[in-house]
């Protein structure tokens, strides 16, 4: 399935919702907030939230620091 992260075309296997994709990208997933398509999913979500071909999704993760 292709879908486009943060921007960039990828092509993943094994990813049929956002945990999927969230557990494989990201090293800390309680800091990440994901968007499918222009709208946000709470984290709640993520294991319903199915993902289909051509999907645009934005993962942003949350940085601390001053």
């Amino acid at each position: 399935m292709k879908l486009t992260i943060n921007g960039q075309i990828k092509d993943l296997t094994n990813t049929t919702n956002i945990a999927d994709l969230v557990n494989q990208l990201c090293k800390n997933p309680k800091h990440i907030i994901s968007e499918v398509n222009g709208q946000i999913v709470p984290s709640t979500d993520w294991p319903q939230t199915t993902l289909k071909d051509g999907d645009a999704v934005e993962l942003v993760a949350f940085v601390g620091g001053g």
